[in-house]
């Protein structure tokens, strides 16, 4: 399994090519096409991407998933890669909604978690890879019981803007939902956190290490 990815990106994926990655000017639609007949070049796609997957999933299920997820979601990729639409020339959207859709098995466990800080204060995912004093993991606390209400969609949905910084046409593309569907649940989760909160909360590197976006 790949190692957190702190300074150079973590190795491929177990089962997925390796090998010299591919020239650094292709696109991503580039690489995966190329990748077809040279199998090995898939590599440039992890070393391009696999550390902001790694960092997105650590923030939302811990270190122990990420390592697990990211190596999953790139072999996913690999498998399917066949299928991916080359008009797409970033492939970043693709890769964060695989990644989406292996933390949505893992619901009830980021649930919990979030609960759990909310309830005590004790952030058992950021203690995995943060190294944050206890009274700014304890700041998370109320945001984190109001992300733990959000339906997994909004969540999801909140999280890939703030978090993996999507624009609306990205998040669509992740989730294969109508941009008009991601601007209302972003809405929603938006009105929801604020109500929860009873302000607008501070999305700031302090409480959730989340993007200034959320409140805009």
């Amino acid at each position: 399994m790949p190692e957190p990815p702190a300074g150079p990106a973590p190795g491929p994926a177990p089962g997925a090519p390796t090998g010299r990655p591919c020239d650094a000017h292709d696109d991503d639609a580039g690489i995966v096409t190329q990748s077809l007949e040279q199998p090995e070049i898939f590599a440039g796609l992890y070393d391009r991407h696999a550390p902001d997957i790694h960092r997105y999933v650590a923030r939302r299920l811990g270190e122990g998933a990420a390592d697990d997820i990211t190596a999953e979601t790139f072999l996913i990729a690999f498998r399917s890669r066949r299928r991916y639409d080359a008009a797409r020339r970033n492939a970043r959207p693709w890769l964060y909604g695989i990644a989406a859709n292996l933390i949505g098995k893992q619901r009830r466990g980021e649930e919990r978690s979030l609960r759990a800080l909310a309830r005590t204060g004790v952030d058992t995912v950021a203690a995995s890879w943060s190294d944050r004093s206890d009274t700014r993991i304890a700041a998370r606390a109320p945001l984190a019981g109001a992300l733990a209400a959000l339906s997994p969609g909004d969540r999801h949905v909140l999280l890939l803007v703030a978090w993996a910084d999507l624009g609306y046409e990205e998040v669509a593309q992740a989730l294969r939902i109508p941009v008009g569907t991601v601007r209302s649940r972003l809405n929603r989760a938006r009105r929801k956190v604020r109500e929860a909160l009873d302000t607008d909360p501070a999305f700031t590197s302090d409480v959730m290490e989340a993007s200034p976006s959320w409140t805009t």
